[in-house]
């Protein structure tokens, strides 16, 4: 069973929107746009995160604001995945992809976030095939930009191995999820994230091998995820979420008192929200 790490970590495009950034005259204030989004989802609002980004998108229309446009999308396209609307994801992504060219971002961070983005919607939708180009488009200028312990990249790494699984592509998946987690391994607080990336190995090893024949395996990987679960962190929105996604995981391999554990975890953060 699958766990996807891009229905809890939204790759984010980073954008300096400030006032001096040549452009038109007036453009949408994304920072503060983006915080507010990720209240509404930290509270599992989704309704509200998605009436809020369709009206600053319109908003950006009106003021022809490109780089707003390209934000709000890159923000819809991951919200509308989560919700399994593949039309209007598929959109979102379109739309996004189109403006890439327009405002230069190509071989750019915030244009290889959009490749990451687009390309997680094409996998979640069943179109491996057409997510791989994207995810070695953004892969060869993340690897050049970024930092080896940026959780950005491992992020990627984690996303991409999800389509390669898909593909059948074993060792080149299993090579890029250790890959994942070493660069979480180098950051701080991302104990979470090393979790999905072994659950995902142990899922890599299922469709590899199948339960029988890989029981050893998953069972390793599984007991290294609930380790680093259960480490001392911020129980936060962030926790929530992951626990919440991580929890069928668990149970589909048979360790429901787990499973019941880990719904009650988020269960309480967000009643706390």
């Amino acid at each position: 069973m699958e766990l996807k790490k891009e229905d809890y970590q939204e790759t984010r495009c980073p954008f300096d929107m400030s006032a001096s950034q040549a452009g038109p005259a007036r453009t949408i204030p994304v920072r503060r746009i983006t915080e507010k989004v990720d209240e509404h989802l930290g509270r599992n609002d989704y309704a509200s995160a998605e009436k809020l980004l369709r009206y600053w998108k319109s908003e950006a229309e009106l003021d022809k604001d490109d780089k707003g446009r390209f934000a709000m999308n890159n923000e819809l396209m991951g919200l509308y995945r989560k919700l399994g609307r593949e039309e209007e994801a598929l959109a979102a992504a379109g739309e996004a992809l189109s403006l890439l060219d327009i405002l230069g971002y190509g071989d750019t961070v915030s244009g290889a976030t959009c490749f990451i983005n687009s390309a997680t919607v094409y996998k979640a939708f069943g179109r491996a095939g057409e997510a791989l180009p994207l995810f070695e488009k953004a892969r060869a200028v993340y690897e050049r930009l970024l930092k080896n312990d940026d959780s950005r990249l491992g992020g990627l790494y984690n996303n991409m191995a999800l389509a390669l699984v898909d593909l059948a592509r074993f060792d080149e998946a299993e090579l890029l999820y250790h890959k994942a987690i070493a660069v979480m391994e180098r950051s701080e607080g991302t104990q979470p994230e090393q979790a999905i990336s072994w659950l995902n190995l142990a899922s890599a090893a299922e469709a590899r091998l199948g339960l029988e024949d890989g029981e050893e395996e998953i069972a390793d990987c599984v007991a290294r995820a609930m380790e680093l679960l259960d480490k001392d962190q911020p129980h936060d929105g962030n926790y929530a979420f992951v626990c919440e996604k991580c929890a069928p995981v668990f149970g589909y391999y048979g360790y429901f008192m787990y499973e019941d554990d880990l719904n009650e975890r988020a269960r309480s953060i967000y009643e706390r929200s």
